[in-house]
C-alpha cells in the first residue's frame, strides 16, 4: 500500500503514537495524484539527485525515491525519524538527515551526500517558514538546478505576478531576480491531513545563472525602499534616509534610467530596479 493512502497513514500514526505539531506546521499529503504530479512537475528522472525538505512520514519521499537516483530528506521533527525508517525501509537510495534546513550546512550536505550537485529541491514546506527557506536556497549560491515547492496559493500568486498587478511586490522581484517561477498546479486544502485553512499551489523555480553584475545588496535595498510605501510614487519612495537620497538626486537617477518619477513601484520591471541600482554608484552616492 502506498503512503498516500489515508487509511495507511492513520495506521502508521496510530502504530507510532504520532500527534501532529501545529507549531511545526505539519500537514501530510493524502492524494496520490497530487504526489505524482509534484514529482512529474519537478522533472525528476533516474539521473537526478534530490534534496527534500520536510518529508513528514515519507509520502512524497517515496515517489521521489521511485523516480530519482538519490534522495536526501531533511526532517526537523525527531519524532518522525523512526516512522521514516519504517516507511522507507525498502528504498536504498533515500537518506534521512535530522536537522533544521535554516541552520545546517546545505553546501556541505550537497557535496557529501548528493554528488556535489546539481540538485533538484522538492518540498512540502511549512507555510510559516516558506519565504526564509526559499530565500536561503536561492541566495546562498548553491549548486541547485530547480526548486519545486508546495506553498500557500496566495504566496505562489505573488511570486509569479507581473508589473501592474496588485500582488506584484518585493517578494516577486526577489524570486524573479534569482529564478524563473511557474505555478505547476493548485492544490485544495482537502488533500491534506490535518486540513489547513487555505488552498495551496505547487510552484517550480528554475534557478537562473548569476549573469548580472549588479550589486545585490544595493539592488534589494532599492527594491525594499521602493515597495515600503506602495501608494507613493517611485520619486517619493526612493527619497528617503535609508538610501540617502533627496528628491533632486532621485529625480536625476530616474531621468538617467528613463523612468517617470510619477510611476509606482508596482509598475516597474526588474530591469528598471537594476538600472536604478547601477546608476547610484555612477553618481558617487555609493
Amino acid at each position: 500500500m502506498r503512503l498516500y493512502s489515508p487509511k495507511y497513514i492513520r495506521e502508521i500514526l496510530d502504530r507510532f503514537g504520532f500527534r501532529f505539531s501545529k507549531s511545526l506546521g505539519q500537514n501530510f499529503l493524502i492524494d496520490g495524484n497530487i504526489v505524482r504530479n509534484i514529482v512529474k512537475g519537478a522533472n525528476i528522472s533516474k539521473d537526478d539527485y534530490v534534496l527534500e525538505i520536510g518529508p513528514g512520514i515519507g509520502t512524497l519521499t517515496e515517489e521521489l525515491a521511485i523516480n530519482a537516483k538519490k534522495v536526501v530528506s531533511v526532517e526537523l521533527d525527531k519524532k518522525l525519524l523512526p516512522i521514516l525508517e519504517y516507511t522507507l525501509s525498502k528504498y536504498d537510495n533515500v537518506e534521512i538527515v535530522n536537522g533544521d534546513i535554516l541552520k545546517i550546512d546545505i553546501k556541505g550536505l550537497i557535496d557529501e551526500k548528493l554528488g556535489g550537485g546539481p540538485v533538484k529541491v522538492v518540498a512540502n514546506l511549512p507555510y510559516y517558514v516558506t519565504t526564509p527557506i526559499i530565500a536561503r536556497l536561492i541566495e546562498d549560491d548553491l549548486n541547485i538546478e530547480s526548486i519545486t515547492v508546495m506553498v500557500q496559493k496566495e504566496v505562489a500568486d505573488r511570486m509569479v505576478a507581473g508589473p501592474g498587478n496588485k500582488q506584484y511586490g518585493s517578494l516577486t522581484v526577489f524570486v524573479n531576480f534569482y529564478s524563473e517561477p511557474r505555478i505547476l498546479l493548485t492544490v485544495p486544502k482537502t488533500v491534506f491531513m490535518p486540513q489547513p485553512k487555505v488552498d495551496s499551489a505547487v510552484i517550480r523555480l528554475n534557478i537562473k545563472e548569476n549573469n548580472t553584475d549588479v550589486d545585490r545588496k544595493l539592488f534589494f535595498k532599492v527594491v525594499k525602499a521602493a515597495f515600503s510605501q506602495r501608494r507613493k510614487t517611485i520619486l517619493n519612495s526612493l527619497s528617503n534616509k535609508d538610501l540617502g537620497l533627496d528628491k533632486e538626486k532621485t529625480k536625476e537617477i530616474l531621468e538617467k534610467c528613463n523612468i517617470s518619477p510619477n510611476e509606482r513601484a508596482e509598475n516597474l520591471k526588474i530591469e528598471d530596479f537594476i538600472k536604478i541600482s547601477k546608476t547610484l554608484p555612477s553618481l558617487n552616492i555609493y
